[in-house]
């Protein structure tokens, strides 16, 4: 930098102040006076700097103008942006008890151009391409990204757990965990392979009318309101039961609007005296309340529609009004990843060509009714990671899944911009040190990729992720050292800008969590949040040493993954090797080797064991459904089945014949689940795309 001019004395650094300042403008001399020689060496220089400068690309000559401009944003007060339209102010620092002015984004003290644009395209602040720190400027005020995770028992049961869960918070996020009869499609049944599993692990929902009662007291299309739920083979059936459940909530707000609610009460009476069967009602019987008696928090939304649809008790135009705000306003996540669940989790159903058929269909729902804020998809790692897989196995196998389901979409004729931003991620923290990164280095790649190969926009770009503290980290030795390893790996997510996060009780290596263990688990998260002074910075990994030197040894070993999969003939043709779970399972040997072996250490487990020798620990109590749930569930199913005996034969036959003749599946299930249980579909579905075989 301090080089002269050939002839000159004229330092190279003062020649050049401008270009030092970071501006476009050509060099001058600061008010010095030359010969000719100088004169002829300046004009040299010019001319040299000129012609470089049109080399530069155009994005890098944009980034390098408005770069001061990008800084000076960041030091005022206020930092203004724009989401959809709408005008956000954010302040841009935290005072500290000590009175300082925490930064909320601490920005680089960069001068040379070279290593400006060296971090803005491979960092770049929060909200800006490649959203390696994030793909928001701000996180969201006033609101943490608190997602937990609950089901047990029947719907009202974890209905109240939800209240539990949501009471006094400024928004509800709600994650829900299906029982395995759920997530293999059928019906509560009195079968001894389907009677003992009712509830257990998970909530039993088999009709609308148990979404509806699962959800109620929240309102589905308030914008602080977001369901995420965890089903993947019958996906979109449970889909459809949750989007009615949504359509009747805006006809029942609407309903309470007109005061009209006594009518439609006698008009619903009507309908069941004709024929002659008790209304349905909410019962939470595992926890001895009377008929109707509602949890704390519950304002009883939802409700006034049981055992009806909308469409049966307003006239067609308002329905169609209901039913279109409710589409266009709904936020949520659906799993509905079938090509993990054949790497890792197993609970296919349908076979894989027959299940990535309805996802399609399910996008393409979305995109034609303008479902924007719902995600159709949530890509998981989670699972892979739980089956086994290291961190890396996890994040290349999700991303290649990922990328999966880009092409088939796209197959399919849909505009990469109509469906990406309905797709989401979902990633396990564990305590290894490539978790601290695992999202900067999903969003940079999924950025690039969908930028630069798919041509996608800036809503496209952004890669937007849950992340759940890992349950393999649980161990039932010493269960109480078990949320300090949370909290770790919350921090790790916290850290990364995560848009939500589950953190797992202590409790779940040995029983379903209680409230107590619930409440520390959500105790962690705000602990964080809002009272760990780094927390009120949103950027505080930028800038580290290992943390970008971890960001590039894992984006090469993930793009080194994707390598061996394409060798394989991509994502589709590695499983019908079934090269996704032999890795898995080589890596779960190699984890319980090292564990068992103590070369890997776990505190409490094989090392630092207690003067007893850290046993096991044996619950005092196991939360399970109680026999009265499994039979009200039993009950519940029937009397729906009494109900709608006459139109579900023909909604079935409709429904098979949709699929028969290539139609949108997805757009007959919505009403089609109206009527029918969701095992009577699952069958139905069966006879026309067939039944999920693994290939051996």
């Amino acid at each position: 930098m301090y080089a002269k001019f050939a002839g000159s004395d004229i330092p190279l650094l003062s020649a050049m102040t401008d270009v030092e300042a970071l501006t476009i403008a050509p060099p001058h001399l600061n008010g010095h006076t030359m010969n000719s020689a100088r004169s002829a060496a300046y004009e040299a220089l010019r001319a040299e700097y000129e012609r470089l400068l049109e080399q530069l690309e155009p994005d890098v000559r944009r980034l390098l103008e408005r770069w001061r401009e990008e800084l000076a944003a960041y030091q005022n007060e206020e930092y203004v942006y724009t989401v959809r339209g709408r005008e956000i102010r954010v302040r841009n620092h935290h005072e500290s008890l000590s009175h300082l002015k925490i930064p909320k984004i601490a920005t680089p003290r960069f001068h040379d151009w070279g290593d400006i644009v060296r971090w803005a395209m491979q960092e770049n602040f929060p909200g800006k391409f490649p959203y390696t720190a994030g793909v928001y400027p701000f996180k969201r005020q006033h609101e943490d990204p608190t997602r937990m995770f609950a089901g047990e028992g029947g719907p009202e049961r974890t209905n109240k757990r939800f209240h539990y869960l949501s009471y006094g918070m400024p928004a509800a996020r709600l994650s829900t965990a299906f029982d395995s009869v759920t997530l293999y499609g059928e019906d509560p049944d009195r079968r001894p392979d389907i009677y003992g599993k009712i509830g257990n692990a998970g909530v039993s929902v088999a009709t609308i009318d148990d979404a509806k009662k699962l959800y109620s007291g929240f309102d589905l299309c308030a914008p602080t309101t977001s369901v995420s739920m965890t089903i993947n083979g019958p996906a979109p059936m449970i889909l459809a039961f949750f989007l009615n459940a949504a359509i009747d909530q805006e006809c029942e707000k609407y309903i309470r609007e007109q005061g009209i609610v006594e009518d439609v009460e006698r008009h619903i009476e009507e309908l069941y005296r004709t024929l002659d069967l008790p209304r349905p009602v909410y019962h939470n019987i595992a926890s001895g309340a009377p008929v109707g008696e509602l949890p704390p928090g519950h304002n009883g939304l939802g409700l006034l529609l049981l055992g009806v649809r909308g469409d049966e008790v307003l006239p067609a135009d308002v329905y169609a009004a209901c039913k279109r705000r409710a589409l266009e306003t709904v936020r949520g996540t659906v799993q509905a990843d079938i090509l993990k669940e054949d790497q890792a989790q197993n609970t296919c159903i349908f076979s894989t060509e027959f299940a990535l058929r309805m996802m399609g269909d399910v996008q393409q729902y979305f995109i034609t009714n303008k479902v924007r804020n719902m995600y159709s998809v949530s890509i998981s790692g989670y699972h892979i990671a739980e089956a086994g897989a290291n961190p890396i196995t996890q994040l290349a196998f999700t991303l290649a899944n990922g990328f999966t389901y880009v092409e088939y979409y796209l197959s399919r004729g849909m505009h990469i911009d109509d469906f990406a931003p309905n797709l989401s991620f979902f990633f396990s923290n564990g305590l290894d040190p490539e978790y601290s990164v695992i999202g900067r280095v999903a969003r940079r790649i999924w950025a690039k990729a969908i930028k630069f190969k798919y041509g996608g926009n800036e809503r496209s770009q952004m890669l937007k992720y849950h992340i759940q503290t890992s349950g393999r980290s649980l161990h039932a030795q010493e269960i109480a050292f078990n949320d300090i390893r949370t909290t770790l790996q919350a921090l790790y997510a916290i850290f990364d800008n995560c848009n939500s996060l589950h953190t797992n009780a202590y409790d779940e290596a040995i029983t379903t969590p209680t409230e107590e263990s619930v409440r520390r688990a959500v105790a962690i998260q705000l602990i964080i949040n809002k009272e760990l002074g780094l927390a009120k910075n949103e950027n505080p990994l930028q800038g580290s040493f290992i943390i970008e030197e971890l960001t590039d040894l894992v984006e090469e070993a993930v793009y080194l993954e994707f390598q061996r999969l394409n060798e394989r003939g991509g994502v589709l043709g590695a499983m019908e090797l079934m090269y996704q779970r032999n890795k898995i399972q080589e890596e779960s040997l190699n984890y319980e080797s090292l564990k068992h072996s103590g070369q890997l250490p776990i505190v409490g487990v094989n090392t630092f064991l207690s003067k007893d020798g850290s046993p096991t620990i044996v619950p005092g109590e196991v939360i399970r459904s109680t026999n009265e749930e499994k039979e009200q569930q039993i009950a519940n199913l029937e009397a729906f089945w009494r109900r709608n005996a006459e139109r579900a034969p023909a909604a079935l036959q409709r429904l098979k014949d949709t699929a028969r003749r290539g139609e949108n599946i997805f757009d007959a299930l919505m009403d089609v689940c109206a009527v029918c249980s969701l095992g009577q579909m699952t069958h139905a579905l069966y006879q026309v795309g067939g039944q999920y075989r693994r290939n051996m």
